[in-house]
């Protein structure tokens, strides 16, 4: 029989606490267990006292009989100082899946377009205003020609 130190969980719906429990791996997890040896409740504070108890000396005869406790109950002994826990590493849990990386790689694409754009206009703002604007040169009897308009206007 294979002798696992595990959560059951009770409590309301939305409002979770566990039990600590020491139980045959392959009964249910609400199930038969032969022994509670603390508890959880993961609504309190993460430094209160009150999250994680444990009796220590009965977790210790357990780790002693074989009983292989789960990864979260690990963590909970490891923090009590009970059983040491190597920690694990999982680079690719973090790393964002195919589609959000398409549509990163598209983001960064219209980015560079418009850092492109943006430089192209300064560059051009700059060849503007470094060169003459030429001065335009009115015909000699444009000025006349005007005020004959005018005239014109003015009489009729």
């Amino acid at each position: 029989m294979s002798i696992s130190i595990r959560l059951s969980r009770g409590g309301a719906k939305k409002r979770p606490y566990y039990r600590i429990v020491v139980a045959n791996s392959r009964s249910p997890r609400d199930g038969k267990y032969l022994e509670q040896i603390g508890t959880y409740n993961p609504l309190l504070a993460k430094d209160s006292p009150e999250r994680v108890k444990l009796v220590e000396d009965r977790a210790r005869y357990w780790l002693g009989v074989g009983a292989q406790p789960t990864d979260r109950v690990a963590r909970f002994l490891d923090a009590a100082g009970i059983k040491e826990r190597a920690a694990r590493n999982n680079p690719k849990k973090g790393e964002p899946g195919e589609k959000a990386k398409e549509r990163a790689e598209e983001r960064a694409a219209k980015i560079a377009e418009a850092e492109e754009a943006a430089r192209a206009a300064e560059e051009e703002a700059k060849a503007a205003a470094a060169a003459p604007a030429p001065a335009e040169e009115e015909a000699p009897g444009a000025d006349e020609a005007a005020a004959e308009v005018t005239e014109e206007q003015a009489e009729g």
